[in-house]
């Protein structure tokens, strides 16, 4: 899939090309082979493409830490199952303001409709990532009847909101490697290669599901049997956001909610995936992103959400988003 790469602003490489270029005779299988040096990059990409499904290997060496990425306004809507091979990475897409992490070994499916932003990688290692791009329609089909997790994300690519199916990636299993090689390897006649394909994009569709299925299961630690158990943890979660200005203490948390400090603290880990008081710093710059872009001063948010200090607010705000408050307001 097509896009804009360079060493800085004003100095783009397009990498990829049109989708329209890919377009499939017959009905069939289109596939190309292509290799890049750059000053920033050596590059070496295989695409393969049938009707609703793009797949791109690439291969990349990359010669500076830091790449800045600017779209090229030709790429369908699609969502895409994102395999880290090798290598790692971390881009911050400057649309919607979020930071994207791949590491090796790791897998997730996202759904970003526009990329215009940075991103910065090892240079002492070879990067190799697979990706499979599913049509939005072809998606939302595949998603319809299928798991939680999956309907979910489904939902958010529908209304065109940008979202992964995991908040945070889940490793690459033997089976996924194994359906990337087999892919890879395909050498059937043209016909058969175009039903192996997609039946194998569907499988890794299908797995991937299944990880995250699985790894949801397995938030809720077994210390929350009950429906009182889960009621005290939501009441302790909304205690603690109203009084957002002077957090209680755990141990004055307990006490309001009626749990003791253990079944709390693993209790909240269980359903939010996050510590107590980690949950309140992300849900406090959160907020403080939406006031911000609502035109408040950064000086006042500070104030607002009880942070020491500006400085304090700016690198606490820095840290999770990749960009200073000042930055964000523009």
């Amino acid at each position: 899939m097509g896009i804009n790469v360079g060493k800085n602003y004003g100095a783009w490489k397009k990498v990829g090309g049109r989708f329209d270029d890919l377009s499939v005779s017959g009905g069939l299988v289109t596939e190309r082979k292509e290799k890049h040096s750059f000053s920033f990059s050596d590059a070496e990409l295989v695409q393969i493409n049938i009707p609703g499904i793009y797949i791109v290997y690439g291969d990349i060496l990359f010669k500076q830490h830091q790449m800045y990425f600017r779209p090229t306004y030709d790429v369908p809507d699609m969502i895409k199952l994102r395999f880290t091979l090798s290598g790692n990475g971390t881009i911050f897409n400057d649309v919607n303001k979020q930071q994207y992490t791949f590491n090796a070994n790791q897998q997730n499916i996202i759904y970003m409709p526009e990329l215009d932003g940075t991103g910065q990688y090892d240079t002492g290692q070879s990067y190799r990532f697979f990706e499979v791009h599913f049509a939005k329609e072809k998606f939302l089909q595949l998603a319809e009847h299928s798991t939680k997790a999956l309907q979910v994300l489904a939902d958010h690519v529908d209304t065109g909101c940008y979202t992964q199916l995991g908040e945070q990636n889940l490793p690459i299993s033997w089976a996924m490697q194994h359906c990337i090689r087999d892919i890879l390897d395909c050498d059937y006649p043209e016909g058969l290669k175009h039903m192996f394909i997609e039946s194998k994009c569907i499988e890794l569709l299908v797995l991937q599901a299944e990880a995250f299925e699985r790894a949801n299961k397995q938030k809720e630690p077994a210390a929350l049997h009950s429906a009182y158990d889960r009621d005290c943890i939501y009441h302790a979660r909304d205690y603690l956001i109203e009084n957002i200005h002077q957090p209680p203490s755990v141990a004055e948390l307990a006490k309001v909610c009626g749990l003791n400090e253990f079944k709390l603290k693993q209790g909240f880990k269980g359903l939010f995936d996050n510590s107590i008081f980690g949950y309140l710093s992300d849900y406090r710059l959160n907020h403080a992103k939406e006031l911000l872009l609502e035109g408040l001063s950064i000086k006042s948010v500070a104030f607002m959400l009880g942070y020491s200090s500006v400085q304090h607010f700016s690198n606490a705000f820095r840290k999770k988003f990749a960009v200073t408050p000042g930055k964000l307001k523009g």
